[in-house]
């Protein structure tokens, strides 16, 4: 089969539409399908043999606004990115689904499906309605974001600036309830889907992630530090809910001098989070790393005595998966569809509670044989429900049901 893969923004290390496309494209490349991904920058990092097309934008979140020359706005999706990124709004879903609609439309001879990873912009569904094969991946509606950093900014004007930012869902709400084929990785991601994007249940497949066993997997020669807590959460996101985990740690730290925490995030400087840790006064004990390989962060998890995932909501929820990959001890909230991934491997406290998410971390760090049999059930649990080749295999039934109704 001959498959396209989009991918609006794809940051390689950071952000799980990057590591979706790339794990994603690999297994399907193992099962002898002809892959090409089709994205916007910052482009995915992909392996031999998947063909990478770029579709350039001015890439505003990694340059300044006023770097951006007079040519450059000459073109229209670039003037709409520009004076989007101007007035606090998100343009890139929008033009990136002008610029793969083009892009398809000139060279749909080479393919037989087209997999969209949530752009859900009008292009993807020009797609569609000019009778090609479309499945759409959406991981998790981004209502659920913007409620929660809503209900998190108690200032009018900043509000405003949230609201603003995620204009795009009315785009996104309006193209979802018009596509044929949607997948999501949860059973609670499908509920929210058909709840806040008013699509048909019939019209929503569930497919979890996978995740690469031979990058994340126990490191046993490595020495744990008893005293080093790790989390991937997106620093200044708040549906990640590292203020939750912030406030735990700043707890935790009353009785143990020594804990220090991981974090593979990348902070904003002058941000929420930043203020935070300062307010805190935890900055001598917190590490950011950021544009860590695959194989950097699994070294981390090997390092480290306990992983967690603080998340108010979590779609999917891909470092608890690759925490326990790696064979670490896993200690989670029960937020959206964590509940149902980590189940029992991990241990899972409500969302938001900081309180007892300090003592579930606690509870691993002080006893060793909970923390062993944490990580035992964990590694487990990844073998039997979320390797790649298995989800794999359960897209292309998918995608053979798409072209089949086409």
């Amino acid at each position: 089969m001959r498959i396209a893969l989009l991918g609006y923004r794809s940051a390689p290390f950071s952000g799980g539409q990057g590591v979706y496309l790339r794990y994603l494209s690999q297994s399907l490349q193992a099962l002898g399908h002809q892959v090409t991904v089709i994205s916007g920058p910052p482009y995915p990092d992909l392996v031999a043999g998947v063909v990478l097309v770029k579709l350039p934008s001015l890439d505003l979140y990694s340059r300044d606004l006023w770097s951006v020359g007079r040519e450059e706005l000459q073109n229209r999706l670039g003037r709409k990115e520009w004076l989007s990124k101007l007035s606090g709004g998100f343009a890139e879903p929008w033009t990136f689904g002008e610029r793969a609609r083009d892009w398809l439309l000139a060279n749909a001879a080479q393919f037989d499906v087209i997999h969209d990873n949530q752009t859900l912009a009008p292009g993807i569904l020009d797609l569609q309605q000019a009778g090609l094969p479309v499945v759409t991946t959406v991981h998790h509606p981004i209502t659920r974001d913007l409620r929660v950093a809503l209900a998190g900014e108690p200032i009018w004007w900043r509000r405003l600036l949230i609201r603003r930012w995620h204009s795009f869902l009315a785009m996104q709400t309006q193209v979802a309830a018009q596509l044929n084929h949607i997948v999501t990785v949860s059973a609670a991601s499908a509920i929210d889907i058909a709840t806040d994007f008013g699509v048909p249940p019939s019209a929503i497949r569930i497919v979890p992630n996978g995740v690469d066993m031979s990058l994340f997997r126990p490191l046993p020669t490595v020495a744990r530090n008893p005293h080093q807590i790790i989390a991937t959460a997106s620093a200044d996101a708040p549906l990640k809910g590292l203020s939750v985990l912030l406030h735990a740690f700043h707890s935790l730290c009353a009785t143990r001098p020594d804990l220090r925490l991981v974090l593979i995030a990348r902070p904003r400087s002058g941000g929420d989070t930043e203020a935070l840790i300062n307010r805190l006064e935890l900055s001598e004990r917190i590490r950011f790393v950021s544009d860590a390989s695959h194989d950097d962060i699994n070294r981390l998890y090997a390092e480290s005595a306990v992983a967690v995932v603080p998340s108010l909501y979590e779609g999917f929820g891909l470092p608890a998966v690759e925490a326990m990959a790696a064979g670490i001890p896993l200690v989670s909230s029960d937020g959206g569809a964590l509940s149902e991934v980590v189940s029992d491997g991990g241990l899972q406290v409500p969302a938001g509670d900081s309180a007892a998410l300090a003592q579930g971390l606690e509870a691993v760090l002080s006893q060793p044989a909970l923390a062993s049999d944490l990580a035992a059930r964990g590694l487990m649990r990844v073998k039997t429900h979320f390797c790649w080749s298995v989800c794999a295999e359960q897209m292309v039934s998918l995608y053979r049901a798409c072209i089949e109704r086409c």
